[in-house]
């Protein structure tokens, strides 16, 4: 009679039998199975990587004329750091310093050298020195009928200096800086009638409207960078950087 009180409390306070958590096992088990599996699908992934790879093209089609706007930019300032060394050298070390632009080398060049050598070489002089040209830049004809900056030529010439006060035929591609500063024909730098004005220019093949010029004053070898605009109401004009 014990025994039987005993189980009919344990009843009464809410106990379960070994039928009832039997059960309650099997739910909560199948609760689990029915859990969907993390990660991701297929089509998901496809998803993911065809919108990667959409934003690549773009982003790099977008890139290109940046690209290719900072490789001129970049000839442009190798001209006018080329012609200054070549100045300031000729100037500090009291000789003479030629400047020949090519244009049959691949990339183009500006060739800097000292006249002396040898014994007669100023000491700690600067040996020859090439710039090169990025690869898609090279010195080029401006667009025609485009006026050449400061009158130097017609602007038919991509490599033109030589224009003097006895001469006006152009179209060479080497002057010299002298130790008094002036650009002249003659690496002897005999004096006013070898003053050297002339101009070069430089641009990418079918890209007209970002071309650059920089030009040499021969009586006191001044530098002057340009670029050329393209005008509202057709053609092209040289303005100053």
């Amino acid at each position: 009679m014990r025994e039987s009180k005993v189980m009919i409390s344990f009843h009464e306070a809410g106990e379960l039998s070994l039928p009832q958590m039997h059960m309650r096992s099997l739910k909560t088990n199948a609760r689990h199975r029915r859990r969907p599996a993390s990660g991701f699908s297929l089509v998901e992934m496809i998803t993911v990587v065809a919108i990667t790879l959409t934003v690549s093209v773009i982003s790099v089609v977008s890139l290109v004329p940046l690209l290719k706007a900072q490789h001129e930019t970049n000839a442009y300032n190798t001209t006018i750091a080329a012609l200054r060394q070549a100045r300031d050298n000729a100037v500090s070390q009291r000789t003479a310093y030629s400047v020949t632009f090519s244009s049959t080398a691949t990339p183009n060049t500006i060739t800097v050298a000292p006249t002396l050598t040898g014994a007669l070489a100023f000491q700690g002089d600067q040996s020859t020195f090439t710039y090169q040209y990025p690869t898609d830049v090279s010195f080029m004809v401006p667009p025609s009928g485009t006026a050449a900056p400061d009158s130097f030529g017609t602007g038919s010439v991509s490599i033109d200096f030589g224009y003097t006060a006895t001469s006006s035929t152009g179209g060479a591609t080497t002057f010299y800086f002298c130790p008094d500063g002036s650009a002249q024909t003659l690496s002897t730098c005999a004096g006013t009638g070898n003053w050297d004005n002339g101009v070069v220019y430089l641009g990418e093949s079918g890209n007209a409207g970002s071309d650059r010029a920089v030009d040499v004053w021969g009586g006191t070898g001044r530098i002057r960078g340009w670029r050329l605009y393209p005008q509202t109401g057709g053609g092209y004009q040289w303005l100053r950087q």
